[in-house]
């Protein structure tokens, strides 16, 4: 479990941690987010003892990491898949790791495997590919068998079989009990992967909910209706909590009335319906609503000369 309270981060007159209390616990994938300049990284680089904060305190299985006699085994994390010496092959850098920190040499060869590194493993890493770097860092994070993992960025540079591999991956790790936490930007993919989301901006936090919650927060979801007799239902679903918007002369989308209701609605006044769809707005989209008020750096679109 991760446990970070009232953490606080300064350089200077800036303020990049501001006032943090959230909890990673383990069984699920929760996702980091927030937009470039949130203080994610920091935030992570003090769970790990990287960076010290300016107050408050962030433990990793109810110690501060630096203070675990085994921190390997009871936090892996993947930050900077390029932080490891360009003329080392990946077995030695793991095999350095390992020694270190009492591994054995077995479980260096087992990550390997894992991470599907077994045919370049005696290679040097300057000359791996991004995505290569990436399945590295992440046989490094595994390489404790650890009870917490962390991964900044786990997709990058991987290709679609690889998104694949480390999403699964870290649904695993979760189904057997161990935290973890993971920040990406790719919407899409945490959508696809997280289960609870901790959200921040400007160093503060946004929000620690669930998925499903973040979601509904941002935007409500509306329903799709489709009808050669549109105008005529548009009468029958009008009403003071109801909002509807029109798309076309036969379709529009209704907010603040079940699907059942319109459904209901439609069949008793003999009204044929061609569509009834439940309209969620992304994970992508709710995280622009809500952070929005949060966003450090806003570039413009500008026309061509």
């Amino acid at each position: 479990m991760i446990e970070v309270r009232d953490l606080i981060k300064r350089y200077g007159d800036k303020t990049a941690v501001d006032g943090l209390t959230f909890t990673v616990r383990p069984g699920i994938v929760t996702g980091f987010l927030g937009p470039n300049g949130a203080g994610k990284s920091t935030t992570m680089r003090m769970i790990l003892g990287l960076d010290r904060p300016t107050s408050g305190t962030a433990t990793v299985n109810g110690r501060p990491y630096a203070d675990h006699p085994d921190p390997l085994h009871q936090a892996g994390a993947l930050l900077d898949a390029k932080a490891i010496h360009p003329g080392r092959s990946a077995y030695h850098h793991l095999l350095a790791l390992a020694a270190t920190s009492g591994i054995p040499k077995s479980r260096v060869d087992e990550v390997i495997d894992i991470v599907g590194l077994h045919d370049v493993a005696r290679k040097r890493v300057g000359g791996f590919s991004l995505g290569m770097g990436q399945r590295l860092g992440i046989a490094s994070a595994l390489l404790g068998d650890p009870e917490v993992v962390i991964l900044d960025e786990p997709t990058n540079g991987l290709d679609p079989e690889g998104v694949l591999w480390i999403r699964n991956l870290m649904r695993e790790l979760a189904a057997r009990g161990r935290t973890v936490l993971v920040s990406s930007h790719l919407m899409s993919e945490m959508a696809l992967t997280a289960e609870h989301l901790v959200v921040i901006g400007r160093g503060r936090l946004i929000a620690d909910v669930s998925m499903t919650e973040f979601i509904e927060e941002a935007a409500p979801e509306s329903v799709r209706v489709r009808s050669p007799r549109a105008a005529e239902l548009h009468d029958l679903i009008a009403g003071p909590n109801v909002t509807m918007l029109s798309i076309d002369g036969s379709v529009f989308e209704v907010t603040g009335m079940p699907a059942p209701e319109i459904g209901d609605r439609a069949a008793r006044a003999g009204i044929p319906l061609h569509e009834l769809t439940i309209v969620r707005p992304s994970l992508e989209e709710a995280f622009m609503e809500l952070t929005k008020d949060h966003v450090e750096y806003q570039a413009t679109l500008t026309g061509a000369a």
